[in-house]
């Protein structure tokens, strides 16, 4: 059986006495896209932060390609210039173009050279359908074209993983659909991809598992079509019930899982 592109272990984190993660195992096979749903403070966040070590693990094992992550002597430099992150906020500079919030990471991080980095966000702006915005400035653009813009960014820097927190969520609804179809259009390109969403149709009709977390643990995980269609836990029932019917929401602090700040 072929080596997961990502591997947890036995994944642990805590801020101080919040025990936000407790204990996750998780695989994602090459390939696959692995969304991640829950509610609000369930560890979704910190656990894709886990992966690229932007969050350091209080204590487990995270792999990826096959190389230790959590490894105190690894080059988590290398590990990273693998993974490609796209943030709920778009983190461009607003003071360069386009075009220069792809190529400065290129030159600075890969070496490349000034017209091979130029060329490379050529096709990755082409990718993200935003070639005629090469020479626009962050703020001259929607947050749905920024968004679109950083995903073009992670991309050029040619990773063999992209993991998404939260992605849509800054968005206006009718922005949404652009970021999500850039998304679909690379999992149909067969990149290995963990997304944290809310976005239940994306997660329905992209992701080959679902994984549902509660209280820093895996409450539920399995094909889409199961634990988002037909999910078997009553936890999971109850939050897709509140995600997708907003007005059958509990009330405030009755959530599972709540009972004081969780970071997520």
């Amino acid at each position: 059986m072929p080596q997961p592109e990502i591997e947890i272990r036995s994944l642990h984190k805590s801020f101080g006495d919040n025990h936000v993660l407790r204990g996750i195992d998780l695989d994602v096979a090459r390939g696959d896209v692995v969304c991640v749903i829950g509610p609000s403070g369930s560890g979704k966040s910190t656990l894709l932060r886990c992966v690229n070590l932007l969050e350091e693990p209080s204590s487990g094992q995270v792999f990826v390609g096959g190389t230790e992550v959590t490894d105190i002597e690894v080059d988590i430099d290398a590990v990273r210039r693998r993974i490609g992150m796209v943030f709920q906020q778009f983190n461009l500079f607003p003071h360069v173009t386009v075009t220069e919030n792809l190529t400065l990471p290129q030159r600075r991080v890969l070496g490349r050279g000034k017209a091979e980095a130029a060329k490379v966000a050529r096709e990755n702006l082409e990718r993200v359908g935003l070639s005629d915005k090469a020479d626009a400035y962050p703020a001259q653009l929607s947050g749905g074209q920024q968004q679109r813009v950083a995903i073009a960014r992670a991309l050029s820097m040619g990773p063999e993983v992209m993991l998404f927190d939260e992605p849509t969520s800054a968005l206006d609804p009718e922005l949404v659909g652009d970021v999500l179809a850039v998304m679909r259009v690379l999992a149909s390109e067969g990149m290995t991809m963990m997304v944290v969403t809310h976005e239940m149709s994306f997660a329905r009709e992209v992701a080959d598992r679902v994984v549902f977390m509660d209280g820093g643990v895996i409450v539920e995980e399995g094909p889409a079509a199961q634990v988002v269609g037909n999910p078997r836990q009553e936890r999971t029932r109850n939050f897709l019930n509140r995600i997708l019917d907003p007005s059958a929401a509990e009330a405030p602090g009755s959530e599972p899982g709540a009972g004081g700040p969780a970071k997520d």
